[in-house]
């Protein structure tokens, strides 16, 4: 189990996220001369914090993988209403949590209200930017 994330740990991570969630070149380039006319450098240096806060609004889907299975195609043909599918992982063992392909962490099922028979996810394990690219 790895320690947990630092805060300039979390500050790379966000900056990486971020830099994919930013434009492209081209629509930067041509976002940037279409604003140049409109507003001084002052002003850009001011909008700087108004980005993050956007950025940080930005809806990503998150993914826990419980496990996976492979089987022949006529197997799954097969398959019926009460079926029991064998999964890669044991009770017990962590669980991935991922975001746009890659892996960001590993936790714990829970139960979160056995009233209404919720489910949640206790992370364990906090995986940094580089460390990130080698479990994808």
């Amino acid at each position: 189990m790895s320690k947990p994330m630092t805060d300039a740990g979390q500050a790379a991570l966000l900056q990486e996220f971020a830099a994919e969630l930013t434009m492209s070149p081209q629509e930067l380039a041509a976002s940037a001369s279409a604003a140049q006319s409109d507003v001084r450098p002052a002003e850009q240096a001011r909008t700087a914090p108004g980005n993050m806060d956007m950025i940080m609004r930005i809806p990503v889907s998150v993914r826990v993988v419980l496990g996976s299975a492979t089987m022949p195609v006529s197997s799954l043909a097969k398959l019926g209403r009460g079926a029991v599918i064998p999964l890669d992982r044991r009770v017990g063992e962590p669980v991935d949590v991922v975001i746009n392909g890659r892996v960001i962490a590993r936790g714990e099922v829970v139960v979160m209200d056995e009233g209404s028979n919720r489910f949640g996810l206790k992370l364990t394990e906090v995986i940094g930017p580089s460390a990130a690219d080698k479990a994808s």
